[in-house]
């Protein structure tokens, strides 16, 4: 039990960031009719910010524990 103690705090974290960068104000900032190497800008915003919260959720799945 000891082992996943210090996890859960890290995952609720990591949930509520993904809550608010995939909220209405943040995405409505992004929502511009602009393009970055073809694809428009709001795509790329989703896709790049999906991406690093699935590497965080990794990085904190897999960290090994100390002690």
């Amino acid at each position: 039990m000891q082992k996943n103690a210090s996890r859960g705090p890290r995952l609720f974290c990591l949930f509520a960031l993904g809550v608010l960068l995939f909220n209405y104000p943040l995405l409505a900032l992004f929502n511009l009719p602009r393009h970055i190497f073809g694809v428009p800008l709001l795509y790329a915003y989703l896709f790049i910010v999906w991406a690093l919260l699935i590497l965080l959720v990794a990085r904190v799945v897999d960290r090994p524990e100390r002690g």
